[in-house]
């Protein structure tokens, strides 16, 4: 169902999730996107630096707080009590969304889709959150997803799973629902700030990989939906941007986990209750929807894991049915836990360093006084973090080209109070085009399982009579949206942000704003959003 509602917006923000130039280009020229290409070509545009890591999860809470993680507190889909685990949300959060510092100087906002909203803010405007939220997510106000949805008609937060067909069919009808809702609202609340969300763009690739007429399918309908906001609400700043870019990993798919089991950091397990590994076979069809907390393994997992400790794993049962036609059919009904139970897992308690999620990118130290049953005394630690540094360094790909571009300290990337939650060393590969793995396997190098993934590189571009049509958005970043936005409205931006207004608008002063942090880090407890992350393939 499509509507032409809306109202005017002052300052309207659209994310477009994973877009980058390498991706438009090829569409500009097969005139797929018009409505993207006149606003690309007519305005001030160019490449929006990411932050590193360049993650969904981390990246739209840089952006929408205009931090860095170490002061935001979000480096995952993951957020961590010791070495227990869950689905990160809003309330991992310790930074004020652009929006609530709008609602400090009563301006109204209306925000949809947005990741990284669940639980919403209780600001003047409304709320539907997005990516990591549970499908019916409560909203804000209360009762106003069942009042769009009344509205417009359906309106789910992930498109529905079906046959490969309905799945995209879902995706391009999800497209058309975002609008709908956002436009809907801003009848209905006529806010001074409006921000939506298109995460399909991103999720086309991880699902089918650069398939050339699918991701123009996609964008056709995001151009069409764009256009149609802009004619609705008559912005007077209107900016398009995206999280991080994504385009092709030439290298190999490094297994780091791997290589620190070899060199004796990491100590394995069998058992269902270790290191968080999801992607054991490449269908995620099996995953039933766990709760995103740690649990303890089923007695028909712990017997699969003994059976593992004499040989009898389900990679080798999956090569068995296999031969015998079977394989799909095991894949479509065997619990999750039962195929992970076998995997050699890492043992957090027991092991020096790791990686607990590829996402992080990087290794963490077991660290004693920090972590529950940390091995590593104080002491050690600097030593260890200098020896891990080396040796990462001179990692070479089978090519002879080295993996990482830079391997280092976890306080040369980040700064703020939550640098302790991240990991001790920071391992960016060469480019970004090897694809790091946390998975234990017997190679060490293989080629992607993501060929096609994300990179530093997004993409910024602006229209509207309030913004200077000559500026220059070289050296844009990603932490620069949020003080952008907020200078717009003629709104003090936070004097804890890391960016900067772009020069699109004249930007406004600094002020100091309440603390945020809540000393407290809720999680999404809906398993079948880690089944999406799974899928998508952030989660191993």
């Amino acid at each position: 169902m499509s509507l032409d509602r809306g109202g005017n917006v002052d300052t309207l923000l659209i994310g477009i999730d994973a877009c980058s130039e390498g991706i438009l280009e090829p569409l500009f020229e097969a005139d797929r996107v018009p409505t993207i290409q006149s606003i690309w070509e007519s305005g001030p545009s160019g490449t929006l630096e990411s932050q590193i890591p360049p993650w969904t999860a981390s990246a739209w809470p840089s952006l929408y707080t205009g931090t860095n993680p170490g002061k935001h507190g979000v480096f995952d889909f993951l957020t961590y009590d010791g070495y227990d685990w869950g689905v990160a949300n809003a309330n991992a959060v310790d930074e004020h969304s652009l929006w609530e510092l709008l609602d400090h100087h009563d301006r109204r906002s209306v925000v949809v889709n947005v990741p990284m909203t669940y639980p919403p803010s209780e600001i003047d405007g409304a709320v539907i959150p997005g990516f990591t939220a549970p499908e019916n997510p409560p909203s804000h106000p209360k009762g106003i997803l069942k009042e769009v949805r009344e509205a417009i008609g359906e309106y789910t937060v992930y498109p529905t799973p079906g046959g490969e067909a309905e799945a995209f069919e879902e995706y391009v009808e999800s497209v058309g629902m975002r609008s709908d809702a956002f436009l809907y609202l801003v009848e209905q609340f006529e806010p001074d700030f409006g921000f939506v969300q298109f995460q399909v763009t991103d999720t086309v690739f991880h699902q089918y990989g650069y398939e050339e007429e699918l991701v123009a399918e996609i964008y056709e309908a995001v151009d069409r939906e764009i256009d149609r906001i802009l004619k609705a609400t008559d912005p007077n700043v209107a900016l398009l941007v995206s999280d991080h870019g994504l385009g092709k990993y030439e290298g190999w798919e490094f297994r780091l986990n791997t290589f620190l089991r070899d060199h004796g950091y990491i100590e394995t397990t069998r058992n269902a209750a270790g290191m968080p590994s999801w992607q054991t076979m490449r269908e995620q069809s099996l995953r039933k929807g766990e709760e995103t907390t740690e649990r303890q393994p089923t007695m028909l997992e712990r017997g699969v894991a003994t059976a593992a400790n004499f040989g009898l794993t389900t990679r080798r049962i999956g090569r068995a049915l296999e031969t015998v036609g079977l394989a799909d059919l095991a894949k479509r009904y065997a619990p999750a836990g039962i195929v992970k139970a076998s995997d050699e897992q890492v043992d957090f308690t027991r092991s020096r360093a790791y990686m607990r999620s590829r996402v992080e990118t990087g290794v963490r130290i077991n660290l004693k006084g920090r972590d529950p049953e940390g091995g590593v005394s104080p002491e050690e630690y600097e030593d260890l973090r200098e020896e891990l540094i080396e040796l990462l360094s001179g990692v070479e790909a089978p090519d002879g080209e080295p993996v990482f571009e830079d391997v280092a300290r976890v306080e040369e990337y980040f700064e703020g109070p939550n640098v302790d939650r991240a990991v001790d060393v920071m391992t960016v590969p060469n480019d970004w085009n090897y694809f790091l793995s946390a998975q234990l396997r017997e190679d060490l190098f293989v080629p992607p399982s993501e060929p096609w993934n994300h990179k530093l590189e997004g993409v910024v571009m602006a229209s509207g009579p309030g913004i200077d049509a000559d500026a220059d958005l070289s050296g844009a970043h990603l932490l620069d949206i949020a003080p952008t936005v907020l200078s717009a409205l003629g709104v003090p931006r936070s004097d804890r942000m890391d960016g900067d207004p772009l020069s699109l608008v004249a930007p406004t002063d600094e002020m100091a704003y309440p603390d945020r942090r809540k000393g407290v880090r809720g999680t999404t407890t809906d398993g079948n959003v880690e089944d999406r992350l799974t899928d998508l393939g952030y989660l191993e």
